[in-house]
């Protein structure tokens, strides 16, 4: 390895480091991405010749510019299919389509609201995603529960259902959108092989939580119906079924037209867009709708976005100098091609640090071949898609789904590590081996 790559690298994992320290040292995780990207990209440009042997002295500068330019391609696929489905979900929850699930969760029993609470969630962040999931299920519970304690449990429950509802659906969590748009999964294949290993990965932690959980709530504890005064019931349920249904929509979209799945969220944006205009056009607000779809556009977490960017950017550099294949060649020698051992070390290695650049990693160290393991749907992949989503619930600060939760409820490190993470993890080894007896008995 040479100095030049060592370089690279070492940039590389301080950023890491910082990315995954962001609590501590309250830099935001999108501004180190980006500085980790550029400072990687020119670190290249000192010894471009170095990495592009075959290519001659003229036309380096080049064709560096055309890999950038395809790399900056692909990240652009994953980010303008996340910035879509942000606004589609702000506008149906905007406009009040969510209103149901508050009213679909209403008990007055502490555990059939968990178990309520634990499938609505997990299914919903399979159509949805799991950090708006989370937000939603969140509010919701704020006005079901009074006590902290007990809402810090079904908060808890709430990012181990999000996780494990991600995991095997294409569009639930930012790594299986990766994997669907590289195209080393598919919809068939993550939803007939994950889902089951997903279910228990959620239903176990789920069955050991309510028994901290006993007794009924209140009377008085009733849950109040959101105001929305723009639009009627019909036109709130037409706007949830446009979104989510939509969602559901863009997998088939890409089966049938072979276009990138952007193309589809796209299409699923516009009608919403054209569908609630015609709903406003009908209201006495003096408002009109190019204004609201500016104030929607505008609560976009752009720094989500950017934080994406930076990172998918940075571990391209990391493919190019070949530190990835490297890597990867390094762990199949290790564990001698286990990849139930290798995915699972990458799971908890996701509960640490962020599965955004470690499934980024895994995308680049690791060829796609026509059969096997390392195949469309192979074991591997499917693993992948498996290990990064859930793994991460075992740490609060491993998913996106957990560290908005841990800012919304307030709740520590400490005490998630000492209540939950024990739990997450005997979901996480139980929905391992449930896959892996399925790939015995039935695949």
């Amino acid at each position: 390895m040479s100095t030049l790559t060592v370089l690279i690298v070492v940039i590389f994992c301080i950023g890491y480091l910082c990315i995954a320290l962001e609590s501590l040292t309250r830099i935001n995780k999108a501004a180190i991405a980006l500085l980790m990207c550029v400072c990687c990209w020119t670190l290249l440009m000192m010894g471009p010749a170095s990495y592009y042997p075959e290519v001659g002295g003229c036309e380096i500068m080049h064709h560096i510019s055309e890999v950038i330019e395809h790399h900056l391609g692909d990240a652009a696929g994953t980010l303008f299919f996340l910035m879509g489905a942000m606004t589609i979900v702000e506008i149906v929850d905007s406009n009040g389509g969510f209103n149901f699930v508050r009213d679909t969760m209403k008990t007055r029993s502490k555990r059939k609201l968990m178990w309520r609470m634990a499938f609505m969630t997990f299914f919903l962040s399979a159509i949805l995603d799991n950090l708006t999931t989370s937000i939603v299920m969140i509010m919701v519970l704020r006005k079901l529960v009074q006590s902290r304690e007990d809402r810090m449990i079904y908060a808890a429950l709430v990012i181990i259902s999000a996780n494990s509802g991600g995991a095997f659906s294409p569009i639930g969590d930012v790594t299986t959108i990766m994997l669907w748009i590289k195209g080393v999964i598919t919809t068939q294949g993550v939803l007939t092989e994950i889902f089951i290993p997903s279910l228990v990965s959620m239903l176990v932690p789920a069955f050991i939580l309510q028994y901290q959980l006993q007794g009924k709530f209140d009377k008085e504890q009733n849950l109040p119906k959101a105001d929305v005064s723009l639009f009627t019931k019909k036109q709130r349920y037409t706007i949830f079924w446009l979104g989510v249904g939509g969602l559901c929509f863009v997998p088939v979209f890409k089966t049938i037209t072979h276009l990138p799945p952007f193309m589809g969220i796209l299409l699923v944006l516009g009608v919403l867009w054209t569908v609630t205009e015609i709903f406003h056009y009908n209201t006495a607000e003096d408002d009109t709708m190019a204004k609201r779809v500016s104030d929607l556009l505008s609560k976009i977490d752009l720094s989500t976005i950017m934080f994406f960017l930076g990172i998918l950017m940075a571990v391209a550099v990391l493919q190019e100098v070949g530190v990835l294949t490297a890597l990867g060649e390094g762990l199949n020698e290790a564990f001698a091609g286990n990849y139930y051992v290798i995915n699972g070390i990458i799971g908890i290695l996701s509960s640490i640090v962020d599965n955004v650049p470690l499934v980024a990693g895994c995308m680049g160290m690791y060829p796609v071949v026509a059969e096997g393991a390392m195949a469309v749907d192979g074991i591997f992949w499917q693993l992948l898609a498996y290990c990064a989503g859930v793994g991460g619930s075992m740490l609060i600060i491993g998913s996106a789904a957990g560290v908005v939760v841990m800012g919304l409820e307030k709740i520590t490190f400490g005490w998630y590590m000492k209540k939950i993470t024990w739990i997450a993890f005997v979901g996480y080894l139980a929905g391992i081996l449930v896959y892996w007896l399925q790939r015995m008995l039935l695949f």
